[in-house]
């Protein structure tokens, strides 16, 4: 992948936020400072650094994808009614890729998980 200043900046727009932004959200914050930048620009280097393990992608059922700059094996907790996306890492999972390959014969190179429920805080309300 070649090396372009827009792409840098959209790749530490999505490392410098652990919120797991939103291509909104990186466009938004990145727009003003940089005139020559459109949100289709943004789509365009997101999917092209997700397509190359640069990151992640989180699908948010009912909402905007989201973009996780952890490539480490982890899951990820999503609030239902505020959105928030939080990085959680469960333990019991680690090694399912290879339990499932000797049960099955597929061979698994990239899973996802993610967990819908409501947030401490939106519970709390």
């Amino acid at each position: 992948m070649r090396y372009s200043k827009q792409r840098e900046l959209i790749l530490n727009a999505v490392i410098n936020n652990p919120v797991h932004p939103t291509a909104e959200y990186i466009y938004e914050l990145l727009k003003t400072d940089n005139e020559g930048l459109s949100l289709g620009t943004v789509y365009r280097n997101l999917n092209a650094m997700v397509e190359n393990d640069m990151l992640k992608r989180i699908s948010v059922p009912n909402g905007s994808d989201r973009y996780d700059a952890a490539l480490s094996t982890h899951q990820h907790l999503i609030c239902r009614k505020c959105g928030k996306v939080t990085d959680i890492y469960v333990s019991e999972l680690e090694g399912i890729h290879n339990k499932i390959l000797n049960k099955t014969g597929f061979d698994i190179n990239c899973s996802t998980l993610a967990f819908e429920g409501l947030c401490s805080d939106c519970r709390s309300k």
